[in-house]
């Protein structure tokens, strides 16, 4: 500012002398003018009187264009008088924050005492952490062998998995095939049983007599197996020997005769009128023999079996039941 001050004032006194000048080069032309209506001037005057009148325009105009700087540099001091006035303004909101700042610092200090301190408690309990990560990577090393060998032996049963998983589905086929043939074996089974149901159940166990021996006689006489042991489905009658077949089909019967009388120990197994089976033997004195004998017939339903025995034969039986006559239905036709 100081600078520009002087400038300013370097500029009026130069306005001022100037100005002055501008009054006394009028007068000296006006001398001049009337000099030369008086006397002739030389030529060296003449041109030096030409070289003021072109430089004394030069420098006025220098001079004006000094006062315009002069102009521009107050209207720039203004504008830096103001920009001054602002850099102070925020000097001091600069101060304000500096103080403001001053407080945070403090306040970071402090926080930063206080980090400090946690900082070292940090810094300890980190050296308790690595002891326990060093600990914790030993640990996860053995764990890693193991889950190695739990791999190679996950891989194994993954591997007997796959092969189970075949062999159950084999499984599953063939228990869909079991379940299918076991339905139509259920189904079959409720027909047989209601077919067996539906079929005459036909048996029956006898024994001759408890009275010992029987014959011989003198004709052929019918045995009546008197005592009755089974008789499901009532076909045999003891009160005349005969099993009347109830229904059509396939019958098993079974005889066995006991002698111990010298001579001839037999029977003779009848269906209807007409004789399918004759059996016999010889019985030596002090001796005994048994005969066992069975046959397989196809009856009508009301046919009859009975067995005879023949004249001159005898047998025996008491309550040990050592002739016995016994019969059944196989399957109906």
């Amino acid at each position: 500012m100081r600078v520009v001050d002087g400038l300013l004032l370097l500029l009026l006194a130069l306005s001022g002398s100037g100005a002055q000048g501008e009054g006394g080069g009028l007068g000296q032309v006006g001398e001049i003018s009337e000099f030369q209506e008086t006397a002739p001037r030389d030529a060296a005057e003449e041109s030096a009187e030409s070289t003021t009148e072109q430089t004394t325009p030069d420098i006025w105009a220098e001079v004006r264009a000094l006062r315009d700087m002069v102009v521009e540099l107050k209207v720039e001091l203004r504008n830096m008088e103001a920009r001054v006035k602002d850099s102070e303004s925020q000097v001091n909101d600069l101060k304000a924050e500096l103080m403001v700042t001053k407080v945070h610092v403090e306040l970071l200090q402090r926080e930063n005492s206080d980090l400090q301190t946690r900082l070292s408690s940090s810094e300890s309990e980190l050296l308790l952490s690595k002891s326990r990560i060093d600990q914790l990577e030993r640990e996860n090393a053995v764990q890693a062998t193991d889950l190695i060998s739990l791999g190679t032996r996950l891989t194994a049963t993954e591997s007997k998995t796959s092969d189970l998983e075949k062999v159950n589905a084999d499984l599953q086929t063939r228990l869909s095939s079991s379940e299918s043939e076991l339905l139509l074996s259920k189904s079959r089974i409720d027909q047989l049983e209601r077919e067996n149901a539906e079929r005459p159940k036909v048996a029956f166990y006898t024994a001759l007599t408890d009275a010992g021996t029987l014959g011989p006689y003198n004709t052929d006489i019918t045995l009546k197996y008197s005592k009755v042991f089974t008789n499901i489905g009532n076909a045999y009658n003891p009160a005349t020997g005969f099993f009347t077949a109830p229904v059509k089909g396939v019958y098993y019967f079974q005889f066995t005769v006991f002698g111990h009388l010298q001579g001839y120990m037999g029977v003779q197994l009848y269906k209807n009128n007409r004789r399918i089976m004759y059996n016999d033997e010889w019985i030596r004195e002090g001796h005994s023999y048994y005969l066992t004998n069975s046959v397989v017939s196809e009856l009508m339903a009301g046919d009859e079996i009975h067995l005879v025995l023949p004249s001159s034969y005898s047998l025996y039986d008491n309550a040990n039941n050592h002739s016995t006559f016994s019969g059944s239905l196989l399957f109906t036709l």
